[in-house]
This record gives structure tokens, sequence and C-alpha cells, in this order.
């Protein structure tokens, strides 16, 4: 072989090692419950509708049900949930220990909050994770996305009004929980609220696998149709456009 080859070679050596490592990173999951029991909710919708029927409902199927939530989605529980939020609901900043930042920012990217919406049943790891950070795995997400269509058809919205609809930490949560269909619900539409509620009276509280992966195909469309429009609507504005919305 020449002295070209070898190095052809060696690369290709070095490639397949790092694909190797690479696939021995990721965990390929062999064991599941078809059925979980949603025992942990976090719910940070924009849309609210539905939710003072969807609440107490999901509390009926299993009055231990514990609920985490934000900002404005956090008052209209606790307006639902009346005295019973005292023992049932918890803000997501007292549950990560970590404040929102001012605006609204940062409040659901935290690493407890991922742990609960990444973890997998039979791994130990991960249970030890959830131990050590004293989390709870998270069984059930109800978010939906800042309005970001309803804002750029508004006449004359500018660019800077429109990237401060950019939702982040909805996004997130809503492609965290969709990978671990395997034992997370992601509700993104409240037009589902009656079948998942229908589906979990009838299996006293659990979602199924089929469930779980419906919502699963509809969370990644949701996202993948609000990144095009973002996408869209930036590729629309030229520079003198955004330079227009600052101070220089």
């Amino acid at each position: 072989m020449t002295a070209a080859g070898v190095m052809t070679r060696i690369a290709q050596m070095s490639h397949e090692v790092q694909l190797g490592r690479l696939t021995m990173g990721i965990n390929v999951v062999e064991k599941i419950d078809e059925a979980v029991k949603v025992n942990h909710v976090l719910l940070s919708v924009s849309d609210k509708q539905g939710l003072d029927t969807f609440v107490p409902r999901l509390m009926q199927i299993n009055p231990g049900v514990q609920f985490l939530s934000t900002g404005g989605t956090y008052q209209r529980l606790k307006e639902i949930l009346g005295e019973k939020s005292s023992v049932c609901l918890k803000q997501v900043s007292e549950y990560t220990g970590q404040p929102e930042t001012q605006g609204g920012l940062v409040k659901t990217l935290d690493f407890k909050v991922y742990l609960g919406l990444l973890t997998e049943t039979y791994n130990d790891a991960h249970q030890g994770d959830l131990s050590r950070t004293n989390s709870v795995p998270i069984d059930m997400v109800v978010v939906n996305l800042y309005p970001f269509k309803e804002t750029i058809s508004r006449e004359g919205v500018t660019p800077e009004q429109a990237r401060g609809n950019i939702d982040i930490g909805g996004p997130c949560m809503i492609r965290a929980s969709a990978k671990n269909f395997i034992r997370v619900a992601s509700v993104v539409d409240p037009g589902d609220y009656d079948m998942i509620i229908a589906e979990m009276e009838k299996s006293a509280g659990f979602t199924s696998l089929d469930l779980r992966f419906r919502l699963a195909q509809k969370a990644f469309g949701h996202t993948a149709v609000y990144d095009r429009t973002i996408a869209d609507f930036l590729a629309s504005k030229n520079q003198a456009e955004v330079t227009g919305c600052y101070n220089s």
C-alpha cells in the first residue's frame, strides 16, 4: 500500500472510531412500559382555552396528580384549582430553585426540567440522576407556543416585535417530550384534550404508547410549522428593515 493509501486508511479508521463512539453514546432502549400513569404534568400555554375542564378532569382521574407551571399559565391554574392549588400546583421556579429572568426570558430551560422530560424508566443512571437532584419524571407536557404567526400578521410589525415573540422554551419542551414518547405525552393542541381524557378515563389514568406516539407525531409537526413560519418571515426582511429597529 502506498503512503497515500496508508494515510487514507488511517483517516477512514479514525472516522469509523468516531462513528462507533457516537453510536455508543446513544441510549438504545429495549424495555418500556406500554402504559404510563400521569403523575406529573408540566403546563405552559399561550392558548389557555380548555384548561378549565382539562385540568380538573385530570385531577378526577388521578387525585394525586401534581402540576408544574409558569407565568400566566400558573396564575390561570391557580384560579381553576382554587384551594386545591396549595397541594397540587407548583411554579417551575420553585421546583428548580431558579427564579424566572426579567421579561420571562428564561423560565423552563433548566436541568431538572429536562431530566424529568428525557429520563428513561429502566435506565439506572437516569434514575440515579433523578434521586441525586431531587427531580421527578414528568409524564405529560401541555405546551403551545407564543403567537408568532398572529404577531407577524399585524400591519406594520417590525423585525424586533417579531423577534420578541419567538418562543424558545416552548419548542424545547415540546421536542424533548415528543422525543421521549416512550414515556411522555406531548400535548400541543387544546382540541386533543377531550380525546386524551377519554383514553385516560378508560385506563385509570394511564397513557398508552399508541397515544403518546400519535401526540409526538403532531408535536414535531407543530414545531416544524412554527420554525418554517419564523424562517420565512426573517427571509422576507432586508438589513435596512432590521437596522431601523434599533438605535445606532
